[in-house]
C-alpha cells in the first residue's frame, strides 16, 4: 500500500469521473438517438465534447502551471460543469445542446489532466503505483456502466441526464475531500510549445496518441447503437461495456509488473498492434457472442495498457513546471482532437458505409499508430 498519500481520496475521485463516463460514454448516443438525432448529428454532438479537449486542458493547464493554483481549477471545473451539464433540462433542440455541451465538456476536461498531475505529486517518487490509484476509476466506470445497463429495465433511457447529474455531483464533493501537494521541486522552468514538440520522440508520442484515440471514436459514441441493433438487450450491453473496463483494471493492476518485464515501448507497440484486430472483430464478428466478448477483453491492452505507458511517457517528458502542461497537452491532442475526429469520421461512415467499413477504417488507424510507435518511440 502507498505510504503516506491520501489513498482513498484521490481513488474517490477517480472512482465517481470515471463513474459518470460509465453512465455517459455508453448511454448518451442511444439517449440522442431516442431524441430523434441522426447518427451525423449524434457523431457531431459527441464530437463538441471531444472537441473542446483541444484547447480547454492545455488552457487550463497552463494557468495551473503559471498560477500554481491546480486544486482551485480541478475544483472550479467540476463544479462549472455539473451547472452547465444541468443546462440540459431546459430545452432538446440540437444548437441548444451544442451549447450544453459545449459549455460542459470545457469545465469537464479541464479536470482530469490537472487531477492526474496533483495525484503524481502526491506519488513523488511512487509514480509506479498510479495504476493502483486509477484502477478504481475502472472499478466506478465497471459499477456505473453495469447498474445503469440493468436500471434500464425500469427507467427510460430519457433518464440518462439525470443519472448522470447525480454522478458529476458526486466529482464536486471529491474534489473537496483531497488536499494539495506540491509534489517535488524540480529546477527545470517552463517550455513552450514549440521547444517540446522538436523533440521527435515526443512529437511521434502524441501523433500516435492521437490516431489511438482517433480509432475508438466510433467504438465510443456507436457502440451502445450498434450492439442493440444486433440483438443485444441494454442489460447485456452493459455487461459488455462492463467486461471491457473489467478487463482495463486487470491490465492496470499488473502494470509494475508488465513493465519490468517487457518495458514500455514493447507495451505500447502490443497495445497499438492489438487495437487493429479488435477493430476488425467488432466490426465483422458482433453476432457472434463468443467473438464479440473476446473483443472487450482487447480493452485491456488497446486503452488499459495503452494509457498506462501514455501516462508514463508523458510523465518522463514533462517534470516540473512543464507537468501540468504535459498531462494537458496528452489530453488535448489524444482525447480531444484524436476523439473528435473519430466521432465525426464515425458518423459520416456509420450513417453512409455502414459499421463494418467504420471499424474497418478504425483499424487502420490503430495500425498506423503502431507503425509511427516502432519507428520513433524511444526505447527503454
Amino acid at each position: 500500500m502507498i505510504k503516506q498519500v491520501p489513498y482513498w481520496r484521490l481513488s474517490s475521485f477517480y472512482w465517481f469521473y470515471f463513474a459518470t463516463l460509465g453512465a455517459f460514454i455508453p448511454y448518451f448516443g442511444p439517449y440522442l438517438s431516442d431524441s430523434g438525432y441522426s447518427a451525423i448529428e449524434i457523431g457531431q454532438l459527441m464530437a463538441v465534447i471531444m472537441g473542446t479537449k483541444i484547447i480547454a486542458p492545455y488552457l487550463w493547464g497552463w494557468i495551473a502551471d503559471h498560477k500554481g493554483n491546480r486544486l482551485f481549477i480541478i475544483r472550479l471545473g467540476a463544479v462549472l460543469a455539473a451547472l452547465a451539464y444541468a443546462g440540459i433540462f431546459l430545452a432538446q433542440s440540437y444548437w441548444w445542446l451544442f451549447l450544453v455541451l459545449f459549455v460542459f465538456s470545457f469545465f469537464w476536461n479541464a479536470i482530469l489532466p490537472q487531477f492526474e498531475a496533483l495525484t503524481f505529486n502526491h506519488l513523488e517518487n511512487n509514480e509506479h503505483q498510479y495504476s493502483w490509484i486509477r484502477i478504481w476509476g475502472s472499478l466506478g466506470f465497471v459499477f456505473s456502466v453495469t447498474s445503469v445497463g440493468i436500471l434500464f429495465n425500469w427507467i427510460a433511457i430519457s433518464d440518462v441526464p439525470v443519472v448522470v447529474i447525480i454522478m458529476l455531483s458526486g466529482i464536486v464533493i471529491s474534489t473537496f475531500l483531497v488536499v494539495d501537494h506540491s509534489g517535488i521541486r524540480h529546477q527545470q522552468g517552463h517550455l513552450s510549445i514549440l521547444k517540446i514538440l522538436k523533440n521527435k520522440h515526443i512529437l511521434a508520442l502524441l501523433l500516435a496518441c492521437l490516431l489511438v484515440q482517433a480509432s475508438h471514436g466510433p467504438y465510443y459514441t456507436f457502440y451502445t447503437i450498434y450492439a442493440e441493433s444486433n440483438g443485444y438487450g441494454k442489460s447485456w450491453i452493459g455487461i459488455l461495456w462492463a467486461i471491457g473496463v473489467l478487463s482495463e483494471v486487470i491490465a492496470f493492476a499488473l502494470m509494475p509488473w508488465l513493465v519490468k518485464q517487457f518495458g514500455l515501448r514493447t507495451l505500447l507497440l502490443a497495445s497499438l498492434f492489438s487495437g487493429s484486430l479488435r477493430w476488425l472483430l467488432v466490426g465483422y464478428f458482433i453476432d457472434n457472442f463468443y467473438i464479440t466478448i473476446f473483443a472487450q477483453i482487447f480493452h485491456a491492452s488497446t486503452f488499459g495498457v495503452y494509457h498506462a505507458v501514455a501516462i508514463a511517457y508523458i510523465h518522463k517528458y514533462f517534470r516540473g513546471k512543464n507537468q501540468g502542461k504535459g498531462q494537458a497537452l496528452y489530453s488535448s491532442i489524444s482525447f480531444g482532437l484524436g476523439g473528435a475526429i473519430g466521432s465525426l469520421y464515425g458518423g459520416y461512415l456509420w450513417e453512409n458505409s455502414g459499421a463494418s467499413m467504420t471499424f474497418t477504417i478504425a483499424a487502420i488507424i490503430s495500425f498506423f499508430a503502431f507503425l509511427i510507435s516502432w519507428k520513433y518511440t524511444e526505447k527503454n
